[in-house]
């Protein structure tokens, strides 16, 4: 749910932070094609002194030789061990061996994507200035091969994204949940971090705790980031199956109502299941999956007429994957139950 009831902060009104107060924390696990241009947009010209820190997960790759260079060449980039390989647990991991104490602002960075100039101080400002707990910014989806400029296509459309603000959203507000980009690391502390045992939806259940102990989070429009779409569709089957897996974890955890955004999709996959099953009998109940099939073919239809490019041909079948794969994962998760 979003309250967009406050006006949106200009650059100009954002509040003044002191750099070394920011701790910059970013998690990797063979990211050697994209750390060294995601540290050098982060880090500009090197002369803001935030702290930076590489916690990597046992990377076979050349990754960690990237960040030891540029660490070599910038004293503000450190790298860490993260035993455990997950994000959840390595953000833990450099709050814990990385922050020192004049630290008092969290930002969190990813590897694989593109942030523009001044992104890090522009997520500390905005924290600050909103008074916020947690900040989230706005992930713009995109892609380099055809099917990664395809299925960036698919994640901008309303079946894609579902409505939710941080996925190509234009509107700021205080949300439930939005991308993980910064925190007050006081409340960080407090809440005690992210759960190390959620491999995905790990951000979202830390937003519902800093919601519970009293935190509030900002979403803010005007910071964006470039997200690269995953490589193929198996790559793409795999993260929505953790996706779907880990919100049924995260609802059952704390025992949450689901939205209605994440009701429909598997809505939709028993319904066009039961349509399968039942047509041998009844063939009338084809009709629910051709339908869903034509509105999938119709938003094709509409992205190549407007996009001009055949890797508009993707759009069907990553809709398709992202709600038939996040289904299964969900109604698997939500009939085994949570965990003990």
């Amino acid at each position: 749910m979003m309250d967009s009831s406050d006006p949106v902060l200009t650059l100009e009104d954002r509040a003044s932070v002191d750099p070394r107060s920011v701790l910059v924390a970013i998690p990797t696990l063979n990211e050697d094609k994209h750390i060294g241009a995601t540290l050098k947009a982060l880090i500009g010209d090197g002369s803001l002194p935030f702290k930076v820190v590489v916690a990597d997960g046992g990377s076979t790759d050349k990754t960690r030789e990237i960040v030891k260079d540029m660490a070599a060449h910038h004293r503000n980039i450190h790298l860490i061990e993260n035993p455990d390989r997950i994000q959840s647990a390595a953000i833990n991991r450099v709050v814990e061996h990385a922050a020192d104490p004049h630290h008092s602002i969290l930002v969190r960075a990813d590897a694989h994507s593109d942030y523009p100039v001044g992104y890090v101080m522009s997520v500390a400002q905005s924290l600050v200035a909103r008074g916020a707990q947690g900040l989230g910014t706005v992930m713009d989806s995109m892609g380099e091969a055809c099917f990664q400029r395809g299925a960036a296509w698919a994640m901008e459309s309303k079946l894609g994204s579902g409505g939710s603000g941080h996925r190509g959203g234009t509107r700021s507000g205080w949300v439930d949940h939005g991308h993980n980009a910064g925190f007050d690391l006081d409340m960080f502390r407090k809440v005690g971090g992210y759960d190390p045992s959620f491999v995905a939806n790990e951000d979202a259940e830390l937003d519902h705790r800093i919601g519970l102990a009293g935190g509030r989070i900002w979403l803010d429009a005007t910071i964006r980031l470039n997200y690269m779409m995953r490589p193929s569709l198996r790559r793409l089957s795999v993260q929505y199956w953790h996706y779907g897996m880990w919100r049924a974890h995260n609802i059952l955890k704390h025992r949450m109502r689901p939205r209605l955004r994440q009701v429909i999709p598997p809505v939709i996959f028993l319904s066009n299941l039961v349509g399968l099953m039942l047509a041998p009998v009844l063939p009338m109940a084809l009709l629910v999956p051709v339908a869903y099939l034509t509105l999938l073919a119709a938003v094709t239809l509409k992205t190549l007429t407007c996009k001009r490019s055949l890797c508009a041909l993707w759009v069907g079948p990553v809709l398709f994957t992202m709600h038939m794969v996040w289904s299964a994962g969900f109604l698997l998760q939500m009939i085994k139950g949570a965990p003990r």
